[in-house]
């Protein structure tokens, strides 16, 4: 691991654990922007893609074409990581397939005045006008992959759609994580919002489902609240399946990382980092 750029490391330290990680995925996934997950992720992502683009300037990711967006966040939801990253100088483009996600990213670039192209696009099939030179996918994109030909498919094109020894940087909810979880219950009523989540746990499929019922205030002075009701659906894929779906859809492994810290994934990780790179177009 000596010979990465010192990157990829500090992915690391970014996500709150196990029932404050719950928590936060749920509020951020309801537009309430909690401190602990985006502060801190635009954090780790900073480092890692001023370390990945070798601290070039933003006009050194201009492409001749006229292609005008260096990096792309995979899974971008309402834009929060988006926004930030843009703010740091980097030219973004995010990627996600829910419309009403994009509606309100779409709001904040219009009140940040940021250059931000964003896509209606399905992760499993997206399409871009030009190549970039790294792409992030956190807070669980990939788990929402629950096919494997799927996942090998999304590696492809992020192989496809990167510069030559562009890199691409993702995180995943392990299968400790979830068999940890298993069949439990959380519930926390915040001045923001309330919720309750009720998990399961399949060892077998290696599926993860959830039900979130989110109640949300009127108003600052209403008693009333307004429910919401969602159920999503995780896989847990081992680091094994990943390298190989990685190597199959033409990628390079670098290495993966252990949440938190800068070593390799252990038994009882609950989240990883994976770091892969571009293979193919320099060796043409």
């Amino acid at each position: 691991m000596d010979d990465l750029p010192s990157t990829c490391v500090d992915v690391l330290q970014l996500h709150v654990r196990t029932a404050a990680d719950v928590q936060a995925a749920v509020l951020r996934h309801f537009k309430i922007d909690p401190a602990g997950c985006e502060v801190k992720h635009i954090a780790l992502e900073r480092q890692v893609l001023r370390r990945l683009t070798g601290e070039v300037n933003v006009s050194e990711l201009h492409f001749a074409d006229g292609f005008q967006y260096g990096s792309m966040d995979l899974g971008c939801g309402t834009g929060n990581m988006t926004e930030l990253l843009a703010k740091e100088g980097y030219d973004m483009i995010g990627v996600d397939n829910s419309e009403d996600m994009l509606e309100i990213a779409s709001e904040k670039r219009a009140e940040s005045g940021l250059n931000i192209l964003y896509l209606l696009q399905d992760m499993r099939e997206f399409e871009l006008y030009g190549t970039v030179k790294a792409v992030v996918s956190i807070c669980d994109s990939i788990n929402y992959i629950l096919e494997e030909d799927d996942l090998r498919e999304v590696f492809s094109l992020v192989n496809n759609y990167l510069d030559p020894k562009g890199m691409f940087i993702f995180d995943l909810n392990t299968k400790y994580k979830y068999e940890q979880m298993g069949e439990t219950t959380i519930a926390e009523n915040r001045e923001e919002a309330s919720f309750i989540w009720d998990n399961y746990y399949d060892p077998e499929e290696e599926i993860n489902e959830y039900e979130l019922a989110i109640f949300i205030p009127e108003g600052e002075d209403s008693d009333l609240y307004r429910k919401f009701e969602e159920v999503h659906y995780q896989r847990a894929y081992d680091l094994a399946t990943i390298c190989r779906l990685l190597e199959e859809a033409g990628m390079e492994f670098v290495t993966a990382y252990d949440a938190f810290t800068k070593d390799a994934p252990r038994p009882e990780s609950e989240r990883i980092y994976v770091v892969a790179r571009e293979k193919g177009k320099s060796e043409k």
